[in-house]
């Protein structure tokens, strides 16, 4: 039992190892699972787990949501709803100190809403906001860090891509997931516009007031931004009050976001081509990922990783809040180092056998629940932190002109509104599992 021990954590640092030299998350991890069961049940073994594991990985219907997700977030882009979003935003906050960078956050809410892709959200938002700031004249940092910091709303804010996949891996509800991740996430808007605030009345020259609109500018933007609200209102009000499932739910976004881009003359055959090409790679990238995490889960757990770092942390004579509190900076670490979903296919399988150990007050799903929104949280984290926060490097593309350390000075504020929103979730888990325990 040692022996396989001491190769699981061999396996696990050359994982950490080809990670370091910058191999593909994916064929990492399918080498390193792979090799690693070969060596310690035989080849044979492998062999017929290969037989089997990809159909039954990608069978799952849960899964199909995936892609009609992403298909859904690339349709929208091309459809131009950011650019509504932003315009009513900018229509309602613009004319405030900082008003434009909050109309940058409050679009970027509501492009995540309909996109579920920090990424894309920052790079999208990120094209479309970014001149207007620079109109303004907003200081390099807080607009670029604005953009950087919105970004990571996406992949909160229902739909998620990695929210779906953390409820395949620790078998929680996906419904549940969702309604949980909402108010957090508002949490997070509100934060992200307060910071915003304080910033600029602390360094006054970094966000100006924009222009007053006229009354007849703000109803005509308000109006344009009415279809993204109806197409989100029925996807995810649709989940939330049981119409039908996540699949259907997101099948029917795909239908509603293509009807809207036809009719307004935007969308295009050769646009749905290329929505349907980035999502055909993204997903086919997204259940390679899958794969290699599924093997390297059945090596970890044939070598004893996971139960032997559970009775450690059990033993350790820690509360069960501070070992929480380890698991989360943990995260925050890896998040430097690699992209969301592949740090929650790698890390979840490894924290939550620990987590499922210790004692919150809690029922098992509920705990699922609770530290599935945190360790999302911890993960937008990551995309902000050096020194590879992967949307400061998205909005840096966009902003060459603008130092990458002005970037990560301008994200630091919404670091820290992030902090604050961790400690309140942590401390009181009611916040988050308060709209669960009403619809349930």
């Amino acid at each position: 039992m040692e022996d396989n021990l001491l190769i699981g954590l061999a396996g696990l640092a050359a994982l950490i190892a080809l990670i370091a030299i910058r191999m593909p998350i994916a064929y990492s991890m399918v080498l390193v699972g792979g090799v690693g069961i070969a060596v310690l049940s035989g080849p044979a073994i492998l062999l017929s787990q290969l037989k089997t594991l990809a159909y039954g990985q990608f069978s799952i219907y849960d899964l199909s949501v995936v892609p009609m997700f992403v298909l859904m977030g690339y349709v929208a882009t091309r459809a131009g709803l950011s650019r509504d979003l932003f315009r009513a935003a900018n229509a309602w906050l613009g004319w405030m100190r900082g008003g434009v960078a909050m109309s940058a956050i409050a679009a970027c809410a509501g492009f995540g809403a309909v996109c579920g892709s920090s990424l894309a959200t920052a790079s999208t938002m990120g094209q479309v906001a970014l001149p207007e700031l620079r109109r303004y004249r907003y200081g390099p940092s807080l607009a670029t860090g604005t953009l950087a910091a919105g970004g990571v709303l996406g992949i909160l804010i229902p739909p998620s891509v990695v929210l779906v996949i953390y409820a395949i891996i620790v078998e929680a509800n996906i419904v549940t997931m969702f309604i949980a991740a909402f108010v957090p996430g508002l949490i997070a808007v509100v934060l992200f516009l307060l910071t915003i605030a304080i910033y600029v009345r602390v360094v006054p020259n970094a966000g100006p007031p924009g222009d007053a609109v006229r009354r007849q500018e703000l109803w005509d933007a308000t109006i344009n931004v009415l279809p993204v609200v109806v197409i989100f209102g029925l996807v995810i009000g649709g989940i939330y009050f049981g119409f039908f499932n996540p699949t259907p739910a997101a099948a029917v976004g795909v239908f509603l976001v293509t009807v809207y881009g036809i009719a307004r003359g935007v969308v295009k055959l050769a646009d749905m081509r290329y929505a349907l090409l980035e999502t055909a790679k993204t997903s086919g990238m997204i259940y390679l990922i899958l794969l290699g995490a599924e093997l390297l889960k059945i090596f970890m757990s044939r070598g004893g990783v996971p139960q032997a770092a559970a009775e450690m942390m059990v033993q350790s004579g820690l509360s069960p809040y501070a070992i929480l509190v380890i698991l989360l900076v943990a995260l925050i670490l890896l998040g430097c180092l690699m992209d969301s979903l592949s740090m929650i296919l790698l890390a979840i399988p490894f924290f939550w056998p620990v987590i499922a150990e210790l004692d919150f007050g809690l029922g098992p799903e509920e705990t699922k629940v609770w530290f599935g929104i945190l360790a999302l949280i911890v993960v937008e984290l990551g995309l902000i932190t050096p020194p590879v926060g992967m949307n400061v490097f998205v909005i840096n593309a966009l902003a060459r002109d603008v130092p990458m350390s002005a970037t990560f000075r301008g994200v630091l504020p919404f670091f820290g509104a992030e902090l604050i929103r961790v400690a309140l979730l942590v401390a009181f888990p009611a916040i988050t599992l308060f709209l669960p325990r009403l619809l349930s």
